[in-house]
């Protein structure tokens, strides 16, 4: 039996081992499949039977062009990249990896908020320029510094990832409001349920954790913003797509915002005519959330419960059928 990784170098730059899925069969693992060349994917699938992939598109034709092909995995959580509707139409389950990056992504949030608050990057390399050394006062600082304790956090998108950041909210003393279609006991524990309206309204840091829907494409947008405290901060590494760029960095220059925290953009990598790139107080980090070690390793790990199962007979993490 065949097994093909499409784009195995994100999940594993050489840092983890790919043996459970090689024990698993005949493996072959890409670093990298052109995204926009849809012979060379079908080459590369060939007769694989199990298909893993992270960015790049498994289309319909791409399906009806590999009839070997028997199971579809992700080696991430969002699996929009496949067409899985269809997929599930000609009985091919496709899996993915649901919670690989809670911990990992909870706490890049909160490094996010955490520069923007004291700027510790600009500060070490400022130091480093000898400009502590030539200062005429014991200290020095270039932009505003921010207290957290007492303010309050408004996380859209309360699930695992959101709740996990409002414990951590919580310990540094915040308010936590949250806004979620299916309001929990544990998220109760930690946050106060309100609708969006008087979370924009009330927070003085939004995060987003929310899925990516039709619905919520591009919601983070100049009537959004305005509703939102004068001088709020956002935080966004859930899905680029929520929030309008334009408009963010409008609110951003103008200072409507007071600053932007963003590990994710809607076209990535990031396009240099991103109006983001050039707005004011805004941090940009390459989608790394999800990165550390031990989280690639829990996506490793499931990569081959995953293929596992499914030759079991017993499929787990379906999103198709």
């Amino acid at each position: 039996m065949k097994i093909v990784v499409l784009d195995g170098y994100t999940e594993n730059p050489g840092d983890l081992s790919w043996d459970g899925l090689g024990a698993l069969g005949e493996l072959t693992v890409y670093d990298r499949t052109p995204v926009d060349d849809e012979a060379e994917i079908i080459r590369r699938i060939g007769d694989a039977a199990l298909v893993y992939t992270n960015k790049t598109p498994i289309s319909r034709r791409v399906i009806d062009a590999c009839p070997s092909m028997k199971f579809i995995s992700l080696l991430a959580t969002g699996y929009n990249v496949v067409d899985y509707r269809y997929a599930g139409e000609k009985g091919i389950p496709v899996t993915n990896v649901p919670t690989y990056g809670t911990a990992s992504v909870s706490q890049f949030s909160i490094a996010l908020l955490l520069e923007i608050c004291h700027h510790i990057g600009h500060h070490d390399a400022s130091v480093h320029a000898g400009n502590w050394e030539r200062s005429i006062d014991w200290c020095y600082w270039d932009y505003p510094l921010i207290e957290l304790e007492g303010k309050t956090m408004g996380v859209i998108g309360f699930g695992r990832i959101g709740q996990a950041e409002g414990r951590v909210a919580r310990a540094l003393g915040m308010r936590v409001l949250a806004n979620d279609l299916y309001p929990s006991d544990s998220g109760r524990a930690i946050a106060e349920y309100v609708d969006l309206d008087t979370l924009l309204a009330q927070s003085d840091v939004v995060t987003l954790h929310c899925n990516l829907t039709p619905e919520n494409t591009g919601f983070i947008n100049r009537d959004a913003i305005a509703k939102m405290k004068d001088g709020a901060i956002l935080i966004n590494n859930a899905r680029g797509q929520l929030i309008n760029e334009q408009d963010v960095a409008d609110a951003l220059n103008s200072g409507k915002l007071a600053a932007a925290g963003l590990d994710v953009v809607s076209t990535e990598p990031i396009r240099g005519d991103n109006p983001l790139l050039k707005a004011k107080n805004c941090i940009i980090t390459p989608h790394i959330s999800w990165a550390p070690k031990e989280s690639r390793q829990r996506i490793m790990d499931c990569a081959v419960a995953n293929a596992k199962a499914f030759l079991e007979d017993a499929p787990i993490n379906v999103v198709n059928l």
